[in-house]
């Protein structure tokens, strides 16, 4: 098993693995983000629930391991390969070609993405978390009112809108190739099931970017 887990692919396995919980916590993620349309009380329960529940609260390191797991072995792959390259020849120039922009920028996007996410743990999880959180009452129930917290930042910082933003589309593009990546690594592909899980990856990296990016705009633009 330490054989397999030390080489080419079992790194990639364990990438691919850490990818697809990653992914399933962006949706859930997402969806709570979603509810910053419906108003504070519907997003400040939903919040409140994600933080007092002892399932979610077991999940958190767990998340966190998940995130150190994809991100190292992102970088040990990259080296890999960088110590690899040699001379591009025919073949390789060919498969340079066949290939897409987001699958051959993968480690950048995902640097770009790192960078985000440090913004939005500084900005709203470690404020939750350690202090800096407004407090309110819901429902006879005293929470942090983390729609204030959120919505105040978006709707007075335009760079963090702007940063927001490009963290987006820039999650987008690395999900683009990653959902049908993992899949084909993990071995749940052929060529019938490389065509849909393409058609479902870029509809679920549509979706998720649009949900990330349009929220802040919206706020600062519109609220």
């Amino acid at each position: 098993m330490a054989g397999f887990l030390n080489s080419s692919i079992g790194k990639k396995f364990l990438m691919s693995l850490s990818g697809l919980f990653l992914i399933l916590f962006l949706a859930v993620h997402a969806t709570l983000n979603s509810l910053l349309l419906v108003g504070p009380e519907a997003y400040n329960e939903a919040a409140n629930f994600m933080a007092t529940n002892p399932l979610i609260r077991v999940m958190e390191p767990i998340l966190a391991l998940g995130f150190i797991i994809h991100i190292l072995y992102a970088l040990i792959i990259e080296f890999y390969n960088l110590g690899k390259a040699g001379p591009v020849g025919y073949k390789m120039a060919v498969r340079r070609h066949q290939s897409t922009w987001s699958s051959r920028n993968m480690i950048w996007l995902g640097l770009i993405i790192l960078t985000f996410l440090v913004i939005h743990l500084a900005n709203f999880f470690w404020k939750v978390k350690f202090g800096g959180a407004p407090e309110i009452e819901v429902n006879g129930k005293s929470m942090h009112d983390t729609y204030k917290l959120v919505t105040s930042l978006f709707e007075s910082n335009l760079w963090i809108d702007i940063l927001y933003l490009i963290g987006a589309i820039a999650l987008g593009l690395h999900l683009h190739h990653a959902v049908w990546s993992a899949f084909q690594t993990l071995g749940w592909s052929n060529d019938k099931w490389r065509k849909i899980w393409n058609v479902i990856g870029d509809i679920y990296a549509i979706v998720i970017a649009m949900i990330f990016g349009l929220i802040p705009l919206y706020f600062y633009f519109f609220h």
